[in-house]
């Protein structure tokens, strides 16, 4: 599964660890992604997102209905 969010776009960022001796070495931040299945009214049926947990409050905000408008509108297959 790729860190990538479909409904925020968070994806990862890279950066250092920085040792006690202050050695830096490379590293990768990865967003909280969730896999969710969510029931969408006006298709009908169900489709599976993967989310950030931001994107999982954007969906308890807005609805799942405007979401998913929204990801079609950008042309992203459900």
């Amino acid at each position: 599964m790729s860190a990538h969010c479909q409904v925020t776009g968070k994806k990862p960022v890279f950066g250092h660890t920085i040792s006690h001796s202050h050695v830096r070495t490379k590293r990768r931040f990865d967003p909280n992604i969730q896999r969710r299945r969510y029931f969408v009214p006006s298709l009908g049926r169900t489709v599976r997102l993967t989310v950030s947990t931001e994107g999982i409050r954007i969906i308890d905000r807005r609805g799942i209905d405007a979401v998913v408008a929204q990801l079609l509108a950008q042309g992203v297959k459900l």
